[in-house]
């Protein structure tokens, strides 16, 4: 996979693409990427990008003649081409899986007010946000992405690191131990010490279910209407529940 990276400050993705796994995986020939300065195709020598919007209003808008050139440059018709922006649809690990499929991804980094319409309009496939929350840089989002992406495609991690990760299987991640047995008087689980593998199992889906429950209980809810779900599963779904709804409360003290 190549990604194109649409920015007004390439150093900010670059310092990504040169480390750790991501920077094997370049290595490797497993991916590719270009780093695009839209201040290379500005029309004049101070090399602007931005100018004030139409209709009035707070802060600058990217120009759409640097960005479209841009776009030109990495032959963006021919790929997928994604804007990075609080107004779009939520990522997701599901999105991600499907993004980890095409061949060539272009992604453009906001700034300031964001982009000219006409840029999406004309050029954009998909416009996603990564939280409910703005940011400065789209370079940030952009890299958010790109990381939650590259990481599927085979060959940069190991497909067992992924099967019970955090959202496979519609549920998060069990919690993980190392050495020290004991740390600050907290010991690890006898269970992840005792060599039996069918027990570890159990444990750990007992506990993905639990914190899925605790933390994110729509992701429950989802993956029961999607059938991901073992019987298994549900009956421990049952049991923790279960026990929370015959926990009493502690008895009011009395003043």
């Amino acid at each position: 996979m190549k990604f194109y990276v649409l920015t007004l400050f390439p150093e900010i993705p670059r310092a990504f693409f040169e480390s750790s796994i991501m920077a094997k995986a370049v290595d490797r020939g497993i991916i590719a990427y270009d780093l695009v300065n839209i201040r290379d195709f500005a029309f004049d020598k101070h090399k602007t990008c931005d100018d004030s919007p139409y209709g009035g209003g707070a802060g600058m808008l990217m120009l759409p003649e640097p960005l479209g050139r841009a776009l030109e440059s990495v032959q963006a018709r021919r790929k997928r081409v994604i804007y990075v922006t609080p107004s779009g649809r939520p990522f997701t690990q599901k999105l991600a899986q499907e993004l980890s499929r095409e061949d060539n991804l272009v992604f453009i980094c906001g700034r300031y007010e964001g982009i000219d319409q006409r840029i999406i309009d004309s050029w954009v496939d998909d416009e996603i946000s990564i939280g409910d929350y703005v940011l400065s840089s789209g370079e940030i989002a952009a890299t958010v992405i790109i990381d939650a992406v590259y990481r599927l495609i085979d060959g940069v991690i190991s497909s067992e690191s992924l099967e019970e990760e955090s959202y496979s299987g519609g549920l998060l991640e069990y919690p993980q131990y190392t050495r020290p047995e004991v740390y600050n008087g907290m010991s690890v689980p006898d269970v992840l010490r005792s060599g039996h593998h069918e027990n570890i199992r159990k444990w750990r889906l007992e506990k993905r279910i639990a914190k899925t429950l605790a933390n994110r209980p729509d992701l429950i809810y989802s993956a029961r209407n999607n059938g991901l779900l073992s019987a298994e599963a549900e009956k421990m779904i049952e049991t923790i529940t279960g026990q929370h709804k015959n926990k009493k409360k502690p008895a009011r003290r009395k003043e």
